[in-house]
């Protein structure tokens, strides 16, 4: 059985669980980049690789828990990857907030995941792909 992916990968932060999602058939492949900051990460690949411009939201964060909404938390690196994506693209791009749990669903079915070195909360990031 081949699953078509959702999107084509995850940039995952130092705490996300890579290897236990990419771990069996039929999942994502892992790939490292321990010491590389996602916003860094992100830049170059968006200089290789457009988004989907087909689809509302190419971009996806995973939200903040309820309790974390509660606190007021924040989540600075939101707005690096905001003007990184925009730097990129022809037109401002959507980003969609995505539950936690329903995030890791999302990422077991996306083509790599490279864990990286980022330390900030909150700050993995699922992309789309569009045609290059």
């Amino acid at each position: 059985m081949v699953i078509l992916p959702v999107g084509i990968g995850v940039l995952a932060d130092i705490n996300f669980p890579t290897h236990t999602i990419c771990n069996g058939s039929d999942r994502p492949k892992e790939y490292r980049a321990d010491g590389v900051g996602i916003p860094a990460l992100l830049d170059a690949i968006l200089t290789l690789m457009p988004l989907d411009a087909y689809v509302e939201n190419p971009v996806q964060l995973m939200d903040l828990t309820d309790g974390d909404k509660a606190k007021g938390f924040q989540v600075p690196v939101w707005e690096e990857y905001r003007k990184i994506c925009d730097k990129h693209e022809s037109a401002p791009v959507n980003f969609e907030k995505v539950e936690r749990f329903e995030f890791y669903e999302r990422a077991k079915k996306v083509y790599a995941i490279i864990h990286t070195g980022e330390t900030a909360a909150y700050a993995n990031i699922l992309l789309k792909r569009g045609v290059c």
